[in-house]
């Protein structure tokens, strides 16, 4: 009996192994696009199977970056609808409609350390978290313009308005990213002089213009969804062109 138990235990431990170590699979373009629809940042490994050159090493990622959805597509004729003709991973995420492509064909040898990186590089989401990983993702988006929200964590506002931000961000999908600047972090207080803000002056809200390497300030009240929401679209129309710059002293005759 005992024997019979200890058999039964072993093989619950290898199936829950197994299950473990599998990823989802996609059958066709009607469930990717399920999957990619269902959350704002997604990982996706175009690979011929379990077997195939990355597979082991996406899976171990997997489990350490929990904040993302993994999955695969084995079918060939799904892989090109995303113009993919070999084992490729990638990322697909909301705020700008990006798909981000890792081609394993390219890359003799793949770690998961490299993969963990990769994804975390290109975790663009409604709103990002400013450090030094997100810059790469974010300054690498083909959408140059940022919607910044400049707070410091500890204080009373900080989730409040974060959260009011990310509901506010899909309305400008391809047009702004939205992003988080901690002012209680010491290696961002570049970020704030550069629109002539300190600690103490947060939270205040700002818009940068990477094209033209302009930027404002919304004007200080409270940081309302209507406020940030016509602040943005003032951008949009082009009317703060005409608006001074934040962070930069007017000019005054000698």
């Amino acid at each position: 009996m005992l024997i019979i138990l200890f058999l039964s235990l072993l093989v619950t431990s290898v199936v829950a192994t197994e299950k473990d170590s599998a990823l989802p699979r996609l059958s066709d373009t009607k469930a990717v696009e399920a999957f990619i629809d269902s959350a704002e940042v997604v990982v996706i490994g175009f690979l011929e199977g379990e077997e195939s050159h990355g597979y082991q090493e996406l899976v171990a990622a997997a489990k350490r970056v929990d904040s993302v959805s993994f999955a695969i597509v084995t079918e060939k004729e799904v892989w090109a609808d995303y113009s993919l003709s070999s084992g490729t991973i990638t990322l697909f995420r909301k705020a700008d409609n990006h798909q981000e492509n890792l081609s394993l064909d390219d890359a003799k040898k793949v770690e998961t350390d490299g993969l963990v990186n990769f994804i975390t590089i290109n975790e663009v989401r409604y709103i990002t978290e400013y450090n030094q990983v997100t810059a790469v993702g974010l300054f690498n988006s083909g959408v140059k313009v940022h919607l910044l929200l400049f707070a410091n964590r500890e204080s009373k506002e900080y989730t409040k308005l974060k959260e009011r931000l990310a509901a506010l961000a899909p309305q400008f999908t391809s047009k702004l990213l939205f992003v988080l600047i901690n002012g209680a972090v010491k290696s961002n207080s570049r970020s704030l002089g550069y629109f002539g803000l300190k600690s103490k002056d947060l939270p205040r809200v700002g818009l940068y213009d990477g094209d033209s390497d302009m930027k404002w300030l919304l004007p200080e009240g409270k940081i309302s969804t209507e406020r940030v929401q016509e602040f943005c679209q003032s951008f949009l129309r082009g009317e703060l062109k005409e608006v001074p710059q934040a962070g930069v002293e007017p000019k005054t005759e000698l």
